[in-house]
């Protein structure tokens, strides 16, 4: 059974450059649902059905995870059956029958323009942890980027002439996307410091590549340090550079394209936390907007 999970995980790996952790969370989530099919005698994924998959799912939700979690676990299961549908191992994707489950509306976490302010202009100190950290923060902000994607960076990806930075983003997917002066001005002075040399853009102490835990943690002390009291994580600030260039005016899709997003879809996220910035658009522009 568990070889065409495997067989699925290497597709993945291979052909659709899946990052190391959406493998873990694949494997993860299949193989919990391998222990169930187990337990129930199914030796053959050839006999897994909708009706299984609905027990699968009502089992889940006695053990009390969250609709969140259980709906996950359904989409990875539904992705290794269809691929195992598409190279015949199946003669159909069973998953498709069952409904993914409602999932509650949730806002993108974003800080506003003071925070964003505090967070980015507080006085960096003078070593080199902190001239790198300032220039993580700065390079989060001004690009959008994936927390992933600015761990892969490597010093020649950066054009600090053109003022752009080349990032990888889902599926090896590359994109070009500009860097403000206040971003580029704080990897000068961290380059400097560090002295630029090859490799990783952003290196631990030890010199190796920065970690995405590494990143999170970085990101949660220097919020702290700055005062703020909500949650911040690199994908705060990711959300934080959509918002205020929306509200800045700039087009959707220009921004769907910053982001690296397949679809506009997940990019009209922002639009429902920039509601007060479209309302006043709309009554200054539409002409029968006002009696």
């Amino acid at each position: 059974m568990t070889d065409p999970i495997e067989h699925f995980l290497r597709y993945q790996a291979v052909e659709r450059g899946a990052s190391p952790h959406t493998l873990r969370g694949y494997r993860t989530d299949l193989d919990q649902f391998w222990r169930f099919l187990s337990g129930h005698r199914v030796r053959r994924i050839e006999h897994v059905d909708a009706r299984l998959l609905r027990q699968y799912l009502a089992e889940l939700y006695d053990l009390g995870l969250a609709r969140p979690s259980i709906a996950r676990k359904l989409a990875a299961i539904r992705s290794c059956l269809g691929f195992l549908a598409r190279r015949g191992r199946l003669g159909r994707n069973p998953a498709r029958d069952v409904t993914t489950p409602r999932l509650p509306k949730k806002l993108a976490s974003f800080l506003p323009v003071d925070e964003a302010t505090a967070l980015l202009d507080r006085a960096p100190g003078r070593s080199l942890a902190d001239r790198r950290d300032r220039a993580i923060l700065e390079l989060l902000y001004a690009t959008g980027a994936r927390v992933a994607e600015l761990c892969g960076l490597d010093l020649a990806d950066l054009d600090p002439f053109q003022g752009t930075v080349r990032v990888r983003g889902k599926g090896g997917k590359e994109r070009i996307i500009p860097v403000g002066e206040a971003a580029l001005a704080a990897l000068a002075a961290y380059l400097a410091a560090r002295g630029e040399g090859d490799g990783p853009l952003f290196r631990n102490l030890r010199g190796h590549r920065l970690t995405e835990r590494s990143v999170h943690r970085i990101v949660k002390a220097r919020a702290r340090a700055a005062g703020l009291t909500r949650r911040v994580s690199p994908h705060t600030l990711r959300h934080t550079f959509a918002t205020h260039m929306l509200d800045a005016g700039a087009d959707l899709r220009l921004i769907q394209d910053l982001l690296g997003h397949s679809r506009l879809s997940t990019t009209q996220r922002y639009t429902h936390v920039s509601a007060d910035h479209l309302m006043k658009v709309y009554d200054a522009a539409h002409p029968r907007a006002h009696p």
